[in-house]
């Protein structure tokens, strides 16, 4: 009788991994040619074969990898680039927060190893609500399938670094922006999430032409206080948490 039991679990296991596998399909292929870029920058920029890969392998955070990229060119400290990477990836921290409800009650070894594959890819996936992302091998699988296609990609952009001199300028690099926009769009449900981009969007577009220091940084933030002040005037969560 409890072979019956422990067969069922492992099959569901198996089933789980696959639904998250198959459901962070779409932005996996989305994100190759990034993770191509990305390959390809690090050996322009004169790391070895096995340092472009443990960028991918180890750090896997495309934007944080193309930054550091960025600032090994220019010769830039330690320093600088821990904080900006720190800077970059911030936004886990909210991450981890809206998920701590799901992930608190697993183990150790559970929680670190899913902290580690949390991306933006895996949070738009494993977001409250869906009634399948409540199991931590939904996430392993939709985690796992990412950063295999990552660095499958970081690979292929390795191998052929030396014919894809232009990859940078060929306008593929669009797929970041691509996939953000993917992310972002279909959780835009309340008014205040509107008010959120559309204060921060122009001013990113500003701060880009007026070559702003810290200008992403400076958009986002009035965006999200932007929002914050909408919904509390209108006393829209409220409302919404009563229906």
């Amino acid at each position: 009788m409890s072979q019956q039991p422990q067969a069922y679990r492992q099959v569901r296991r198996r089933s789980q991994l696959l639904k998250g596998a198959l459901a962070m399909s779409p932005l996996t292929l989305a994100v190759l040619p990034w993770g191509l870029l990305v390959g390809s920058l690090a050996m322009d920029a004169g790391l070895s074969p096995l340092q472009s890969q443990g960028l991918s392998a180890i750090i896997f955070a495309g934007a944080a990898q193309i930054a550091i990229i960025g600032l090994l060119k220019t010769g830039a400290g330690v320093g600088a680039i821990l904080a900006t990477t720190a800077l970059i990836t911030s936004r886990h921290l909210l991450y981890s927060m809206t998920m701590r409800r799901k992930v608190s009650v697993l183990s150790l070894k559970w929680r670190l190893t899913l902290g580690f594959l949390l991306t933006d890819e895996l949070f738009a996936i494993a977001h409250p609500g869906k009634e399948e992302a409540e199991s931590p091998w939904y996430m392993l699988g939709g985690g796992l399938s990412f950063y295999l296609g990552w660095n499958l990609a970081t690979l292929a952009g390795v191998l052929l670094s030396q014919q894809l001199h232009s990859f940078d300028t060929s306008g593929l690099d669009f797929a970041i922006a691509a996939i953000f926009i993917a992310l972002v769009t279909p959780g835009l449900r309340r008014r205040s999430h509107w008010i959120c981009v559309l204060v921060a969007m122009p001013l990113a577009v500003l701060a880009e032409a007026l070559a702003w220091p810290m200008g992403l940084l400076i958009a986002s933030l009035s965006g999200m206080v932007a929002g914050a002040v909408f919904a509390n005037l209108t006393g829209e969560t409220l409302m919404e948490d009563k229906g």
